[in-house]
């Protein structure tokens, strides 16, 4: 390999590495598996070692991932760094730590805890009373304000039994998987996307600008280190363990202080073997030393402490048999195949399904039924086919097909022009109805509350409905509704009856949001009725003139066109007209067509406008308020703290506005 090979494949990687690590740390939606994301560090590290004159002062393996986000909350400076951990994968890497450290040192006793898979937080509390709470952030100079958050959290002490002068800890934030299940039974039910895994559900809630929300999603907190104190001094970390457990702090369960590399590795195994058998999701073992005077004398790296390491669980992979694929069609008529497999224990849960995405999934496995599979659990979290053993397959096995033929409805299945993808075709589907129905109602679209997932299901099944349109016929079979029980007695049903009434009255941009037109959600839906102002001139326009409208490519133009040419939905647009929903846009809620054609973005804080009034004053006078920027991004409205955003604003050369010159601009 020379070493133009080398420079190309190191930056490739530092890409690649700080892509995913701001999906992770700052968009809480991570694209990639731990392990993958490891792989990749591992990578970069023996590239660096091999080459040290290569390594940059930029590189992620000399920072700290994540930045602090202004949107969260006020920016706080740390008073002690909140660095992340030397990530080891062998049991000889953890081995060595323990060697290399006893060598160093008097004696050292290890601590053997288990890896939270959260959200790191510090706590202050001065004079025993909680002050702030903040977190990680850039992990050396500043983290975000989240208190209002953290004094919902149930976990977090807001007093403690000691007046300790400053006291300050750090603990992971992280949500059960009992709570994770009730968070995203709730979201499917308001028709609204599900979280990936807990760890991203509870960074997401507790950057949460409503602490409302944050304390319905009950999230939990385990404290493991002890930042700093004044006023009070301990010898080791398991003293001053001893003292929050005092206090009522929730500190990591199952510690055990070790004295040597076997005792070390044998603490590692037992976390790993309870893995099943907790409430909550780790990522790991650390090993760390109990001395905090020891602590001091080795120090930290720019980005990591000497004195502890972060044990990685290998990914666990079993074989066991595919006995069946079953297929499921979702809202837009996807048809989706799912492997059934011999139950396994995987990570200590029971696993006998995993997701085979596509018929392209399949092929590329070779998968047949009757075959022996090998699967592992994706990021600890999600299932997933690695391979098929050839050597194991049965003998006349044949692969799996989905086949053309609707396994709901029976109608005819077509695969889409370049696309993976096979879709029923047949819009009165039972399956993509029920979506449909959900979708719907949903909060982005009519917003009609009240009625969930259960019901719909049970209407459904009942004959009450076999379209979007015949939601709003259903006050005609109020008693006997209320006599099956459908949507629940009298009151309950009543309420629902009126919430549909009321949906009569919705802007028609909801209308468009709930015909679940692939491709047009809540923004496009007003984009284009802002353009068209009804439902029937875009109904009627052509498909060069959808084009036209702002954020709408050939794709979705298509697919508006083609919906509003099939018989079926013009029955449908015509009956929700004759049941008096309403078609057209009444206030546009543009005063101005000052920005017409703009698009802006707001970061920062604003001397007296909040985000939202910003974009609603964006909005109220013709432009498009984006979230990020880009190329296509014509003005960056910032305010104090901007961050990154103004950073690829100015790379991009982007015109920046300040409060006083965006108000000027749309003369306010």
């Amino acid at each position: 390999m020379n070493i133009d090979d080398v420079k190309k494949e190191l930056a490739e990687l530092r890409k690649n590495i700080k892509y995913h690590s701001n999906c992770y740390y700052n968009n809480d939606a991570p694209e990639i598996s731990d392990y993958e994301f490891d792989q990749l560090m591992l990578r970069l590290k023996h590239l660096e070692a091999q080459y040290p004159e290569l390594i940059t002062k930029t590189s992620p393996t000399q920072v700290v991932g994540g930045v602090a986000k202004r949107e969260a909350g006020v920016l706080v400076e740390h008073d002690v760094p909140m660095l992340s951990l030397q990530d080891v994968f062998s049991k000889d890497e953890v081995r060595a730590f323990v060697t290399s450290l006893t060598e160093q040192l008097d004696s050292p006793e290890f601590v053997v805890e288990e890896k939270i898979d959260g959200l790191s937080l510090a706590l202050r509390y001065r004079d025993g009373e909680l002050t702030q709470a903040i977190t990680r952030g850039d992990g050396i100079i500043q983290g975000e304000d989240v208190t209002e958050n953290a004094r919902v959290i149930r976990d977090i002490k807001q007093h403690l039994n000691d007046k300790v002068p400053y006291f300050e800890i750090r603990g992971e934030v992280y949500m059960s998987r009992e709570a994770f299940k009730r968070v995203n039974e709730r979201q499917e039910l308001l028709g609204l996307k599900t979280f990936a895994n807990p760890r991203n559900c509870a960074a997401g809630t507790l950057r949460q600008l409503d602490s409302r929300i944050t304390k319905e999603r009950q999230l939990s907190m385990f404290v493991f280190n002890l930042q700093t104190s004044e006023g009070i001094e301990f010898a080791t970390h398991t003293e001053a363990y001893e003292f929050m457990k005092k206090q009522g702090i929730k500190v990591i369960h199952n510690y055990q202080v070790c004295h040597n590399a076997d005792e070390v590795i044998a603490a590692i195994d037992a976390i790993g073997e309870s893995r099943g058998n907790l409430e909550y999701d780790i990522d790991g073992a650390v090993v760390k030393l109990n001395s905090l005077q020891q602590r001091e004398v080795l120090g930290a790296t720019s980005k990591v402490p000497r004195w502890a390491v972060a044990y990685k669980y290998p990914p666990e992979e079993k074989e066991t048999v595919l006995r069946n694929i079953e297929l499921s069609v979702g809202r837009t008529g996807r048809i989706t195949p799912t492997a059934v497999f011999d139950p396994i224990q995987l990570c200590g849960t029971r696993v006998e399904r995993a997701t085979l995405h596509n018929q392209d999934y399949i092929d590329d496995l070779d998968i047949c039924l009757g075959d022996t599979i090998k699967v592992f659990k994706s990021g600890e979290i999600i299932p997933k086919v690695r391979e098929v053993v050839k050597s194991k397959r049965p003998a006349g096995a044949e692969r799996f097909k989905i086949g053309n033929i609707c396994p709901v409805c029976g109608a005819k299945a077509v695969r889409e022009e370049n696309s993976s993808d096979i879709k029923c075709i047949n819009p009165s589907c039972p399956a993509q109805l029920e979506n449909h129905i959900i979708n719907f109602v949903s909060r982005d679209a009519m917003n009609i509350k009240g009625i969930g997932e259960q019901n719909i299901r049970a209407l459904i099944d009942n004959g009450f409905i076999s379209d979007i349109a015949d939601i709003y016929i259903l006050s005609g079979h109020r008693e006997e509704m209320i006599a099956l029980g459908l949507i629940g007695k009298e009151k309950n049903t009543d309420k629902v009856l009126t919430a549909i009434e009321e949906s009569k009255e919705n802007e028609p941009q909801r209308l468009l949001t709930g015909l679940g037109i692939p491709g047009i959600g809540k923004a496009a839906s007003r984009e284009l009725m802002l353009h068209f102002g009804s439902i029937d001139a875009l109904a009627n326009a052509e498909y060069e003139s959808i084009q036209e409208v702002r954020d709408i490519g050939e794709i979705s133009a298509a697919a508006i066109f083609e919906y509003f040419r099939a018989p079926h939905n013009i029955d449908i647009i015509k009956r929700l007209k004759l049941y008096g929903v309403n078609m057209v846009l009444k206030d546009t809620g543009v005063t101005s067509d000052i920005l017409a054609g703009k698009t802006v973005v707001v970061t920062g804080t604003l001397p007296t406008l909040s985000r939202n009034d910003a974009k609603s004053l964006i909005e109220a006078n013709g432009g498009k308020a984006a979230g990020s920027v880009s190329k296509k991004t014509d003005f960056l409205l910032a305010g104090e703290a901007a961050g990154s955003k103004l950073s690829k604003a100015q790379e991009l050369g982007i015109t920046v506005i300040d409060e006083a010159e965006f108000l000027k601009m749309i003369g306010k």
